[in-house]
């Protein structure tokens, strides 16, 4: 009889990508390493790592009570109490937070999503974005928040999200009022790749970096942006204006034209060195496309080149910055980031860190259902709904894991009790429901 279940997916697949992606053997050396633990004994952190994913990352507990009880039902060992709550300290922070180091290690180079031909010329197309973490105001001396009239603390999780991985690239946690640039670093890793910016980003010596670096970016352009025209790109019949040599405040009320094309120049300064900093400028594409439903043109600025993307095609891209905002409301609503009531540091860093490990964990079973699924089912396992139903079904996983483990008892029929779960709860039943369009990857 086959092992298969009826969507495609092989049970005997799952534990084998897990295994890929948190290493046994590595898990328990991170441990050491971090100072977690000394000797194993009753206490293995491989199963501490997949409780705290399983159990704590998909339920909205915040007892360690409840986390403890968990560990002992699905290990079989009775643990004294000293012996888990004294372990919930920085060195817990520093191994969760080497744990997602090494799961985005692991899914740095993977290809789960095709980028769309008119972007076959890059490596991939990368969204930044932060999402604010509320927290006890006990806690505001360590991470105070912003713009609050009371005492208020906040932390700001810093994600770069891959298209062609189709998870987190890069996760940091800063203090609220860290400026979002901040959280980024450009370097030589943004060759041939796209960068979509929101306005938190805009910085024109960071498009600078970008452009020398070899990479691409597509920012919007700040209501106050106010470029100089250089040339038209796009050239238009008629007694059309001429932009040379004009700022864009003096031509965006005279302009009818639903798409403007244009190359246009932006001045910033250099990073300051040895106390001064040099005055420097960029030649930049400048695109704009009027949205009848505002009645406004909605503005771009980008490196791409004119022959890569059009106009329309630069704003359609841009507007795949919804990628990440889902991501977002995956981790707060499903995974518990957005609500975390504690007064310690160190037990926020680690509840952090253990959503992001739910992300990773989600994401690499998600991108296993999708490549197991019959082509006219893929856009059917929509994310959200997955994420709804690797949550409901974490506990099932957790004990099979630990039967595979040898931390637990056997369970012959689990991976494929839930593999089975998940290609059904996880299918849209609406076979004709729209679908959001998936014009750049899929």
């Amino acid at each position: 009889m086959s092992r298969r279940s009826p969507g495609g997916i092989d049970p005997r697949g799952i534990p084998t990508h897990l295994e890929n992606l948190f290493p046994p053997e590595q898990v328990r050396a991170l441990a050491r390493e971090t100072g977690l633990v000394r000797r194993e004994r009753k206490l293995d952190p491989l199963a501490v790592l997949w409780v705290l994913i399983l159990n704590f990352g998909v339920h909205l507990q915040r007892s360690l009570a409840y986390l403890k009880r968990c560990y002992e039902e699905r290990t079989e060992t009775h643990l004294w109490d000293s012996s888990w709550y004294e372990r919930f300290t920085p060195h817990m922070a520093k191994f969760l937070k080497a744990c997602v180091e090494l799961g985005l290690a692991q899914t740095a180079n993977k290809v789960h999503k095709t980028l769309a031909l008119e972007l076959r010329k890059f490596k991939d197309v990368l969204i930044q974005d932060s999402t604010i973490i509320r927290l006890h105001r006990a806690l505001a001396k360590k991470w105070p928040a912003t713009r609050s009239r009371k005492v208020a603390a906040g932390v700001k999780v810093a994600t770069l999200i891959s298209a062609v991985a189709n998870g987190p690239k890069t996760v940091a946690i800063h203090g609220e009022r860290t400026s979002d640039v901040k959280t980024l670093r450009i370097g030589s890793w943004v060759r041939n790749r796209i960068l979509l910016l929101d306005l938190g980003f805009y910085k024109f010596r960071m498009f600078a970096r970008i452009a020398e670096n070899g990479g691409f970016f597509v920012s919007r352009l700040k209501d106050n942006g106010d470029p100089l025209f250089l040339s038209s790109i796009k050239v238009h019949r008629g007694q059309a204006i001429d932009l040379s040599g004009k700022r864009w405040s003096q031509v965006k009320d005279l302009v009818m034209r639903n798409v403007l094309d244009a190359e246009v120049e932006i001045a910033f300064s250099r990073r300051r060195y040895a106390g001064k900093s040099s005055p420097d400028r960029i030649a930049v594409r400048m695109v704009a496309v009027f949205n009848p439903e505002s009645e406004r043109y909605h503005v771009y600025l980008t490196n791409i080149p004119p022959d890569v993307l059009g106009p329309e095609d630069i704003a359609a891209l841009y507007r795949a910055r919804w990628e990440i905002e889902l991501v977002f409301k995956e981790l707060k609503s499903k995974y518990a980031l957005g609500v975390i009531n504690t007064r310690k540091a160190c037990i926020v860093e680690c509840l952090i860190w253990t959503a992001i490990l739910t992300l990773l964990v989600s994401r690499r079973l998600y991108n296993l259902l999708r490549t197991s699924a019959p082509p006219d089912k893929v856009a059917r396992y929509t994310p959200l709904r997955w994420a709804n139903t690797f949550t409901e079904n974490g506990t099932r996983l957790l004990t099979a894991l630990m039967g595979h483990f040898g931390l637990g008892p056997p369970d012959k029929d689990g991976f494929k009790s839930v593999a089975r779960m998940w290609e059904h709860q996880a299918l849209d039943p609406h076979v004709k429901r729209h679908q959001l369009p998936r014009k750049w990857w899929a």
